[in-house]
């Protein structure tokens, strides 16, 4: 056995011991993080057993409780009379304080790995799937009060596994930032997952087909379902259809819609605004963004409220 493997086998059954300890005692709780459970519900690589993740606390308890994390901590004291305990800090509850309590947050958190999962072992399409380089699931805060939904990853998507990334990105970004909010902040996805393939094509993107967004929207009402914003954005006029079933943009933006139960509004994509640079559709979409703060109960500033008027 080699010296890692070795150590690694030490620190798990000391912490198995200390977990042991910890029950006998009565504790039945104790915190660990939701990128740890995102982490643990990922398939595990062939031949690789993973370092388990826990609170650096209990790590540096069950590190202590062994026979070398003894001794260490008797050289230790020779030189510091005096070492604080740190007690593991009973799980949150939401009697009377509005916060959700580790369990349900842990369970959603289970869940959207679960589901990021799913997605990316999706097979459904295979012509997409034989041409993807990453399957884009989404970004952002799983607990969003606004998510934004576009039609389909680009090619600078594709590449990089994250929506909204190449100049229509950079500029939904700075719509963001304007609001007041950052791309942490908000929820962003697309309603088909993989880029839509392009064969014969060197470069450029093609608009997906309704049977694509049909087999792949199940994943985005999971996504919908598990965030539960209080507002959707619709980006442009793909996704208008892939989500209402409707055509007709210029009419349709700017006019509040209902999706799954949740306020929607409509706007151009981005990229519209990249191809067309003209002031009024710019102030167009920034109308559409202030109705989202108003119905938000975003605080509005007399400068976001004139962006784009002249004068």
């Amino acid at each position: 056995m080699s010296a890692m493997a070795a150590t690694y086998e030490e620190l798990l059954d000391a912490t198995i011991r200390h977990l042991e300890e910890l029950k006998s005692s009565g504790v039945r709780y104790v915190p660990v993080s939701a990128e740890t459970l995102e982490e643990l519900a990922m398939p595990a690589v062939k031949g690789v057993q993973p370092m388990p993740r826990v609170s650096q606390t209990l790590v540096n308890r069950a590190i202590n409780s062994s026979p070398e994390g003894k001794e260490s901590r008797r050289l230790t004291s020779a030189a510091t009379e005096e070492r604080k305990e740190v007690s593991i800090p009973p799980a949150p509850t939401n009697e009377g304080s509005g916060l959700v309590t580790s369990a349900a947050t842990g369970e959603k958190a289970a869940a959207f790995a679960d589901l990021r999962k799913r997605a990316l072992a999706c097979m459904k399409c295979s012509n997409l799937a034989a041409a993807r380089i990453n399957v884009v699931f989404g970004v952002g805060n799983p607990d969003a009060d606004l998510m934004f939904v576009g039609e389909a990853p680009g090619v600078d998507e594709d590449e990089k596994g994250e929506p909204f990334v190449g100049a229509a990105g950079q500029l939904l970004t700075k719509i963001i930032e304007t609001m007041g909010l950052g791309r942490g902040d908000v929820y962003i996805a697309n309603i088909l997952k993989c880029r839509p393939d392009t064969p014969g094509q060197a470069s450029g993107n093609r608009k997906p087909t309704p049977a694509e967004m049909q087999t792949c929207i199940p994943f985005l009402h999971e996504q919908i379902d598990l965030i539960q914003p209080k507002v959707l954005v619709a980006l442009g006029a793909t996704a208008i259809e892939g989500l209402l079933n409707k055509s007709g943009i210029m009419k349709l933006r700017g006019n509040w819609h209902t999706y799954r139960g949740i306020p929607l509004m409509p706007t151009f994509h981005p990229a519209y605004l990249l191809r067309n640079q003209a002031m009024t559709e710019k102030r167009k979409v920034w109308e559409d963004m202030l109705q989202v703060m108003e119905k938000l109960q975003m605080p509005i500033t007399e400068k976001q409220r004139k962006f784009f008027l002249r004068g």
